[in-house]
């Protein structure tokens, strides 16, 4: 059983500092190679699906009174992204025993537990059983979305509205298996809110100008529309706001030495005037 600190971390405000009703989560910077993850590639290899430094970039806002959880451990061994039901019938040995949700995302090796990285290398050089994925599940996606849901029903119950953001970032350019083809040029900013079916279309219409106004090519459901974590905790119509933030890599870090460039703090400052912005408008004191 893994220890709880290499599975996910909450970073809560200070004491002192009041609760706005704004969650954020970090689904995919975690690192932490689980003992039982013996994957083919090599550690940096692994780190490609990472999305590197993006609860660092959101860890400032407790100080505005907004949570933010993120995972330890690395989108390769398990997507918390993903529906538990999202399993690859090619990457096990035997027949799925539990609820099968394909999401087609299997189809590139990238459905609840991955099989390949982006260049379409296995991750392993035998299938998985049964048991192993099943504890992943039950140690890993469990409760990070029981942590989730915690965190939301807590903001919901003392605000009656929740607005969240799920936080990623994706390459400058698309890889072989990416969304719409290989080698296209991503926006700045992607926001997903499913077609609209996930939050209010003011919320997306505000993080968009905000975001915009800073200077960056901001762009809607185009290609990233949201996956998992916005579906499922989202119930607009309850006062349960989530939309997905994708932020280009290439605005603070290098992809090839995996270091942040100057450009970090100056991306980091206009994140926190974005949240600082979203609670003011939406949750006024």
């Amino acid at each position: 059983m893994p220890r709880p600190e290499d599975v996910l971390v909450v970073h809560r405000p200070p004491a002192g500092v009041p609760l706005r009703p704004l969650v954020l989560d970090s689904p995919h910077s975690g690192y932490t190679m689980p003992p039982d993850f013996q994957a083919l590639p090599s550690v940096p290899e692994l780190r490609d699906g990472e999305d590197c430094f993006i609860d660092e970039l959101y860890q400032p806002a407790t100080a505005l009174g907004v949570p933010l959880l993120a995972a330890r451990f690395p989108r390769t061994y398990l997507d918390p992204n993903r529906h538990a039901g999202d399993i690859d019938p090619e990457l096990l040995a035997e027949p799925w025993p539990g609820e099968w949700v394909p999401s087609g995302k299997a189809r590139i090796g990238k459905a609840l537990v991955w099989r390949t990285l982006d260049d379409g290398r296995p991750l392993y050089g035998r299938r998985l059983t049964v048991a192993e994925v099943q504890h992943r599940i039950t140690h890993y996606h469990q409760p990070y979305h029981r942590t989730l849901q915690q965190l939301l029903d807590s903001a919901h119950a003392q605000f009656g509205v929740v607005h969240h953001l799920n936080c990623h970032s994706m390459n400058a350019v698309s890889g072989a298996s990416g969304e719409g083809g290989a080698g296209i040029a991503r926006a700045d900013i992607v926001l997903g809110d499913r077609d609209g079916s996930s939050c209010s279309p003011e919320f997306t219409h505000f993080v968009r100008e905000v975001m915009a106004g800073f200077g960056y090519e901001v762009k809607v459901n185009d290609p990233f529309k949201g996956v998992e974590l916005v579906r499922a905790w989202a119930a607009p119509a309850a006062g349960r706001h989530s939309l997905q933030l994708e932020i280009n890599k290439r605005l603070y870090m290098d992809h090839t030495t995996l270091a942040k460039t100057a450009g970090f703090h100056k991306l980091q400052g206009h994140l926190m005037q974005l949240l600082a912005a979203i609670t003011s408008h939406f949750h006024p004191r």
